[in-house]
């Protein structure tokens, strides 16, 4: 398992887990982030990670994408 932060752009992963406190899993699932979920990083901009989650692209900063294990 890496952090979604450190996958390639382009390549299709699974979420393995969600870490941080309670509220941020919470956030994170609520985004659409779970385990089972197939998420592709599509681009790093300054210092965020653009991700396609289900049919939605979702802005998170890369803090919260290395709370998200693939």
């Amino acid at each position: 398992m890496i952090p979604l932060s450190f996958s390639p752009v382009g390549s299709e992963m699974t979420v393995k887990a969600l870490g941080g406190k309670p509220e941020v899993k919470r956030h994170l699932e609520s985004l659409g982030f779970s385990n089972g979920t197939k998420v592709v990083v599509t681009s790093v901009i300054s210092g965020n990670v653009i991700v396609k989650v289900k049919e939605s692209r979702i802005a998170i900063s890369q803090e919260m994408a290395r709370k998200i294990m693939v």
